[in-house]
């Protein structure tokens, strides 16, 4: 390729530097806020095998964007250890120059089954989502009865394949699992692990999103702080999404990913790669850019490096920091189970 150290900047100013791969839309979960049971049901059309991007074509497409700066891949969904062979796309993502931190978001349940086998194709960590400690409340948030030990199992499977730091995603909603924070907080003290919690997103257009039912961060923050004193930390880079925090007697650091209440879009570098290999620059976003179609027709790698680096230059999304009654009511934003998180 050519112009390989030119770096395309977004209209805003933002560079790019995380590639969010989707690898099927499909998931083993029917999560209230993410895949709800009476959309994403039986009659529920899912893509089509040959509609999904093929795992060399990820690679190649993988290596376009490192070739524009990305440095960080992350794989999601759906739940992307539906992805028969999934170990074989992160062996050969490992192998793409530039890629610097191979990553994986996951329900978890099937980590002890695929953990060792991530690792050792070359996955560096990953995040695993997990809503409360109390089955009654996890069960009724994933709507398919899974329980909250096939998680923690999933997570020790991780752990002990070294697929560390391990990130745990908990996701805050108001009146369903808000009583569940101090509880969250105090069983990943100390274990190593960074708890995560995410304020309650309008991601899509099924989940049933009202701003009534966020818990803010600030809330959050307090309910924490209350019990076990917190103090913030400095972010790892720039972009960072979760504001981190450390727990002052020195057991551990928690995060908070605050897109409702302190919107962080002015950093973002995140490109999003959809499982059937549409372009998405925001989580938020309407529209995606088709590159399964350029990259099945035989367009050369610099014709697609630019056609993604004029995608990104053209970037001018900031939809968090432009939330209000008439951008929550779009009724085409892209579903989350489609771009991944």
């Amino acid at each position: 390729m050519s112009n390989l150290n030119v770096k395309p900047f977004d209209r805003l100013g933002r560079t790019l530097a995380d590639l969010r791969i989707s690898v099927t839309d499909r998931c083993n979960f029917r999560c209230t806020y993410c895949m709800p049971k009476e959309i994403f049901n039986r009659d529920y059309k899912f893509l089509e095998r040959t509609a999904l991007l093929s795992f060399e074509e990820i690679t190649r497409l993988a290596g376009i964007f490192t070739s524009l700066g990305a440095r960080k891949v992350r794989l999601t969904g759906g739940e992307p250890l539906l992805r028969a062979g999934l170990e074989k796309l992160v062996g050969m993502l490992a192998e793409v120059p530039g890629v610097s931190d191979l990553t994986l978001t996951s329900n978890g349940v099937l980590l002890p089954r695929k953990a060792r086998a991530l690792a050792d194709a070359g996955l560096d960590r990953v995040t695993v989502s997990l809503d409360s400690l109390s089955d009654e409340v996890f069960s009724a948030m994933n709507d398919v009865g899974a329980k909250v030990s096939d998680v923690l199992a999933g997570i020790e499977a991780a752990a002990d394949a070294g697929l560390t730091p391990i990130k745990v995603n908990m996701v805050v909603q108001r009146g369903i699992n808000d009583h569940s924070i101090v509880e969250m907080a105090d069983h990943f003290r100390g274990s190593g692990h960074i708890l995560r919690f995410i304020e309650y997103m309008d991601v899509g257009v099924t989940n049933g999103w009202r701003l009534d039912d966020v818990t803010p961060a600030h809330e959050i923050i307090n309910t924490v702080n209350d019990v076990f004193p917190i103090e913030p930390l400095e972010p790892n880079y720039r972009g960072e999404v979760a504001k981190r925090w450390r727990y002052a007697d020195g057991q551990g650091e928690l995060g908070v990913i605050a897109s409702v209440t302190q919107p962080f879009c002015g950093d973002c570098t995140r490109a999003r790669l959809s499982a059937d290999g549409k372009l998405y620059t925001c989580l938020f976003a309407v529209f995606g850019t088709d590159l399964r179609e350029a990259v099945r027709s035989g367009v050369s790698d610099e014709e697609l490096r630019r056609q993604i680096g004029s995608v990104w230059s053209e970037r001018v999304d900031q939809y968090s920091e432009l939330r209000s009654g008439e951008t929550v009511g779009i009724g085409q934003k892209v579903e989350m189970s489609y771009i991944g998180g």
